[in-house]
């Protein structure tokens, strides 16, 4: 099912046909009030879980003034020799189920873990979380900016972190959602600040997952929908047969160049990686259940993937 957008007028910053410069930059920050707190959702969530695990404080962003803490969290007795499962949350701060259907994992996982080496970032951009917003600080998309040397420095701090690990890591997992906001700000605020006309677009009500279309593994991400089926509603397509403007892998799955657009979940050239999209406005689901099915996803993921170690 796709749910019908209302026109949206143009933003409300900037020049209509000119990208933003730094002064429209800084009136979109004005706009957006600090609505929640990553030292208390996060960070403090995290001091319970030093009992079982190595919290590791990989970097930090300042923003006006403010230190943002970045923060992994690591199987304590971490080995070079076993393969390495990552989950990533919180990409885009306004997706919060990503950030705490990450935290809820690591409460209980609720998978064995052994032989294994566990890594998960919950929160990779926490100013952006506090301010509920898709881009951080400096307006700039984090999933379109993972690269060395990216301008978005938290991009940047997780390629470092991990880094190291390309090679090594069996599964990753990066945990999105699709809300309607996506459609009545956030697109309409990238169209304005690149200075091009928006574009209408669709949001499908339900959970769905996003391959590599250059590096696909159809039935790993089958396992993962039919493991989250049994929590919320799988995503139908549109009339044109498609989800966000994408054609079917298969059901509830899509297809798009992670690679080649510098998302996250093919920084560490894993040879299992998904995206998961959580519909968190459904009338069908709740924060709860958007929560479970992020944690549904990981522990199938970390299932499947295990199942293939030690194939070619």
């Amino acid at each position: 099912m796709s749910l019908p957008m209302t026109p949206t007028p143009f933003y409300p910053v900037g020049t209509p046909g000119t990208p933003w410069n730094e002064a429209d930059i800084q009136a979109w920050r004005a706009r957006l009030p600090r609505q929640r707190s990553h030292a208390d959702d996060v960070v403090a969530a995290l001091e319970p879980l030093r009992a079982r695990y190595d919290i590791h404080r990989y970097g930090e962003v300042v923003y006006d003034g403010h230190a943002y803490p970045l923060l992994a969290v690591r199987s304590r007795d971490w080995r070079d020799d076993q393969p390495v499962l990552v989950v990533t949350g919180g990409v885009h701060g306004y997706e919060t189920s990503g950030v705490h259907g990450a935290l809820e994992f690591l409460r209980d996982p609720g998978v064995a873990l052994d032989g294994t080496n566990l890594l998960v970032v919950p929160c990779v951009s926490p100013w952006a979380y506090e301010h509920i917003q898709r881009w951080n600080f400096h307006a700039l998309d984090p999933n379109r900016n993972f690269r060395a040397d990216s301008a978005a420095a938290e991009s940047a701090a997780l390629v470092a972190l991990l880094a190291p690990l390309r090679g090594h890591v069996l599964m990753h997992i990066d945990l999105h959602e699709t809300t309607d906001t996506d459609e009545s700000e956030f697109r309409p605020a990238l169209a304005a600040r690149d200075g091009k006309p928006f574009e209408p677009g669709e949001i499908q009500d339900g959970f769905y997952l996003v391959d590599d279309i250059d590096h696909p593994q159809p039935a790993f991400q089958r396992a993962v929908i039919d493991a989250v089926a049994r929590v919320t509603h799988i995503a139908e397509p549109d009339a044109q047969g498609r989800i966000i403007g994408e054609p079917l892998q298969s059901p509830g799955v899509i297809e798009f160049p992670v690679s080649r657009w510098n998302l996250c979940a093919a920084i560490t050239g894993a040879r299992f990686a998904t995206t998961t999209e959580v519909y968190p406005d459904s009338p069908r689901t709740t924060p709860a259940q958007c929560n479970a099915a992020q944690v549904a996803a990981i522990r199938a993921a970390i299932n499947e993937a295990m199942k293939h170690r030690l194939t070619p």
